[in-house]
């Protein structure tokens, strides 16, 4: 599929929301850890839609066809449905129901024959799918290295094709909403190009995608002594980045409290590391939109956020003022307001046109 057009995950989402409209069953490509399932996630909290979530790599044919057995009162065959298949009784329950089949590639080739019927007709033998249920399948590319099946002809015709690649706007939107932790956040932002090293030709086991990141962010959350902290993160993204990334934070936790910056106790820096500087930025978007969750008051938020500016202005380069005011206003989707800023007129002189063309 290497001549396959590829997408962001936000491009994705915007196209599996109307493959759902139309009921017209989905199918996400993409490599290891890209995040497929939490784009099927997304979509039903979204849509408000209950998933149920089938593993088709661990599956028999019966599992979706379900089983025969002797029906007494007809004196036939009969077939029992599966009991993980979305009923009538479970339909009337949710608005809509979203039957995930995940790894349908590394299903063997009788389990997907058996998938045929029931993603195009909507139906499998007796059994038939309640109007409000929706499909998405989801899977890795032969390329990958995983284990997988060509899919046969029959069954990709059956599908709308959307195959995936990492985007890294993409994934900081997600970060953000889902409280990754701001050192990985920050180191990410300044290192993006280590978001994904995945490399099909590679023996490492460990390497980065934005779901082991997702698992260096729980690791870290929690003090830990230094040795079993690396050693976690290099078992997580692979010794290299694992070097890179506890570097970072070694530099990182010298830096001034966020807090005490955006209380205007620090209006100086005096560690020039531009990483650490990066991980600074998002470090104090994440406390203006803590204290904003938190209920502060207009007034006091707003004073903030002028020591925000103020200090980026004083301390940091164009290009790393340009992102905090593009992350603050367009990821955190802070509300704030020119007029009851005193140094906007002075930012936006200095720094409005660069906003502008880093925004076409």
């Amino acid at each position: 599929m290497s001549d396959t057009k590829t997408i962001t995950s936000k491009e994705a989402h915007k196209a599996v929301v109307r493959c759902f409209e139309t009921k017209r069953p989905v199918f996400l490509w993409g490599p290891p850890g890209i995040g497929k399932s939490e784009l099927v996630k997304e979509v039903a909290n979204e849509i408000d839609a209950h998933v149920i979530d089938l593993r088709l790599g661990q599956m028999e044919p019966t599992d979706l066809r379900g089983i025969p057995y002797y029906n007494k009162e007809m004196n036939l065959m009969d077939w029992a449905p599966p009991v993980d298949m979305p009923s009538e009784k479970l339909a009337k329950k949710h608005k809509h129901i979203i039957l995930f089949l995940d790894e349908l590639t590394s299903g063997a080739p009788s389990v997907q024959a058996a998938a045929y019927q029931l993603i195009l007709d909507r139906k499998v033998g007796q059994y038939t799918l309640p109007d409000n249920v929706v499909i998405v399948a989801a899977g890795n590319r032969e390329s990958d290295k995983g284990v997988t099946y060509r899919m046969p002809t029959p069954l990709a015709n059956r599908f709308i094709h959307l195959e995936m690649r990492v985007d890294f706007d993409s994934w900081l939107d997600w970060a953000v909403n889902n409280s990754i932790h701001k050192d990985v956040v920050g180191y990410l932002t300044f290192a993006k190009g280590d978001l994904y090293d995945f490399d099909s030709k590679s023996s490492s086991r460990a390497f980065a995608t934005p779901r082991s990141w997702t698992f260096v962010s729980e690791l870290i959350s929690d003090p830990l002594d230094q040795a079993t902290m690396s050693n976690l993160v290099a078992g997580t993204v692979g010794e290299g980045l694992g070097l890179k990334f506890m570097a970072h934070r070694k530099v990182a936790a010298k830096m001034p409290n966020p807090t005490d910056i955006l209380a205007g106790k620090v209006t100086g820096l005096e560690i020039r590391e531009v990483s650490a500087h990066y991980s600074l930025v998002i470090s104090m978007c994440y406390e203006l939109k803590e204290a904003l969750d938190n209920g502060l008051d207009d007034k006091s938020f707003h004073k903030m956020a002028d020591n925000f500016f103020r200090f980026m202005m004083e301390n940091f380069e164009v290009e790393l003022v340009v992102m905090g005011a593009r992350v603050a206003l367009t990821t955190y989707k802070l509300p704030l307001q020119p007029t009851k800023l005193k140094n906007f007129d002075e930012f936006h002189k200095k720094y409005g046109k660069y906003i502008l063309e880093a925004s076409d």
